[in-house]
């Protein structure tokens, strides 16, 4: 298998960006995604949340960080997202480098 590198992922993966909710798993944590969709008959915006579980290789996820997740393969019963990138640390810290 080549080296991943950070487009190793196919272009025709779903991607999703939230928050980590939880990192109290070994290489995964739970993202919380929200999406706003508008109500059917009254018009009015809405707020849908999901919970997804996603692999982190490396354990670099802490919670309240903002992350990209991607599509993938079943991992496990419930995990079919890996963590594409961190987006933004709590604090304003920088990410670390080295996400694969």
């Amino acid at each position: 298998m080549a080296a991943k590198q950070p487009g190793w992922m196919s272009a025709a993966r779903r991607r999703l960006v939230g928050n980590v909710v939880s990192d109290k798993m070994d290489k995964t944590v739970v993202v919380l995604v929200e999406r706003r969709v508008r109500h059917p008959r009254y018009g009015k915006v809405v707020r849908r949340t999901k919970k997804y579980k996603a692999h982190d290789e490396g354990n670099r996820c802490r919670v309240g960080d903002v992350v990209r997740i991607v599509e993938s393969r079943p991992l496990s019963r419930e995990k079919r997202w890996v963590v594409e990138e961190i987006l933004k640390r709590p604090g304003g810290e920088p990410p670390t480098e080295g996400m694969s």
